[in-house]
């Protein structure tokens, strides 16, 4: 993290700001820089490097030179010259590291012409520089609707307030040039304040908003990498990655900079391969490469008119063909050189995963039991047929009520009874 706050605490749980995700001197996971050497004294005699890595807003960060010898730490907000007035910014790097960031970025770490540190900033500078990023969100809208009004083929992505609010930077994005002679004077009649206009590439923009990419982390540009790499469609036919614009694009529009990170690996292992363009030659006919393995060094091979019959070989193999057909002497055909795929033995292992359930359970309809009219209660006509007396009884037992026969001997004793 990039503030003194985040650090541990007594029983060596993080202590943090108490700002419930966002960071109190908002530096945290922004282009933060991981100080190895704070824990290791110089040696003596040797005094500390005097210049100083400041962030202000989003990812700008710059170098001061601390003439006064200040005591600062990472997180700590300073006030830092600047024209006019002065600016607020936070404490992200001190001491010998600070060297290889500014090589990194090709300046001079001995030069006088850095800007310097004023002091460590007093309650109301932080006041002053609060009220003036509160200011932000609202001048940004207000910007970009004098923008459209005036019908000016740019965008306002960003603005920001220097420390002591007497000036305000405008970053725009532009695919030409705009002249914007006119929008500077209603800026200044709008906001009452000196205004600077910065342009910037699409990818810088996305640095400075932030997002989430479809790795699902942050965005490298606004977290960790500093330097933007042209990044070619090339890229992404070594990787063997589809051309789909959609997918390769990231939040900035332009192609996705981790298309880079493994480019090296991929051009070291397809150094020694041939082009992928390029035929085999045989007897038999020409063969057309269809796909590349690249790290198993597997290629499948069509013949012209063939092409959905594929014919695996290795690199060393593709090789040895090549070669035959430079000396004019091309081999019979590639099912010579056909990779045998060894059989493997599945066993047929079952189980019942529906557990005790039989699987034609609902094959068979359930028969529905067709429920009885009842009888009306109008008076209605015999019919004319044979009368049963009262006395006899249907042998057919009701299905419903349909009970055990009692036996023979208790037959006779209810008749006797009954006599």
């Amino acid at each position: 993290m990039g503030c003194a706050s985040c650090s541990s605490g007594k029983d060596g749980l993080p202590k943090g700001c108490k700002n419930n995700g966002t960071c109190g001197t908002d530096s945290c996971n922004k282009l933060s820089v991981f100080d190895w050497l704070s824990n290791m004294e110089l040696p003596n005699g040797e005094e500390q490097f005097n210049v100083v890595e400041i962030r202000f807003k989003n990812s700008r960060k710059e170098f001061f030179r601390n003439t006064e010898s200040l005591t600062l730490q990472m997180g700590d907000v300073v006030a830092t010259e600047a024209s006019p007035g002065h600016d607020i910014g936070i404490v992200t790097l001190t001491g010998e590291l600070v060297k290889v960031q500014m090589k990194k970025k090709n300046e001079d770490p001995y030069s006088d012409d850095l800007p310097k540190i004023y002091r460590k900033a007093t309650q109301k500078d932080i006041d002053v520089w609060q009220e003036a990023k509160d200011r932000e969100e609202a001048v940004k809208k207000r910007s970009r609707e004098i923008a459209i009004r005036l019908k000016l083929k740019m965008k306002i992505s960003d603005v920001e307030f220097q420390g002591d609010a007497s000036k305000a930077i405008f970053y725009y994005t532009a695919e030409s040039r705009v002249d914007f002679r006119q929008l500077i004077k209603e800026f200044a009649y709008e906001f009452k304040t000196r205004i600077e206009m910065k342009q910037i590439g699409f990818r810088q923009e996305a640095a400075r908003l932030g997002g989430i990419g479809s790795c699902g982390r942050e965005l490298c540009c606004s977290t960790w990498l500093t330097d933007f790499r042209t990044v070619k469609t090339s890229a992404a036919r070594y990787q063997q990655l589809s051309l789909n614009p959609l997918k390769l694009a990231g939040q900035c529009g332009k192609l996705k900079c981790c298309l880079n990170y493994e480019l090296d690996t991929y051009l070291d292992a397809i150094k020694d391969f041939p082009k992928y363009d390029d035929k085999l030659i045989t007897k038999k006919g020409k063969a057309v490469c269809q796909k590349i393995d690249i790290f198993n060094k597997k290629f499948w091979y069509a013949y012209e008119g063939d092409y959905g019959n594929w014919i695996e070989i290795d690199l060393e193999q593709v090789l040895e063909i090549v070669e035959a057909a430079k000396q004019k002497n091309p081999v019979q055909s590639l099912e010579d050189f056909k990779a045998e795929e060894p059989e493997i033995e599945i066993e047929a292992n079952y189980e019942n995963v529906v557990g005790q359930d039989s699987l034609t359970r609902f094959d068979r309809p359930k028969n529905k039991r067709r429920k009885k009219k009842k009888p009306s209660n109008q008076s209605h006509k015999a019919k004319p047929g044979p009368t049963k007396s009262p006395n006899t009884k249907s042998n057919k037992p009701n299905k419903r009520t349909s009970k055990k026969k009692p036996s023979s001997n208790s037959q006779k004793n209810n008749t006797n009874n009954a006599k």
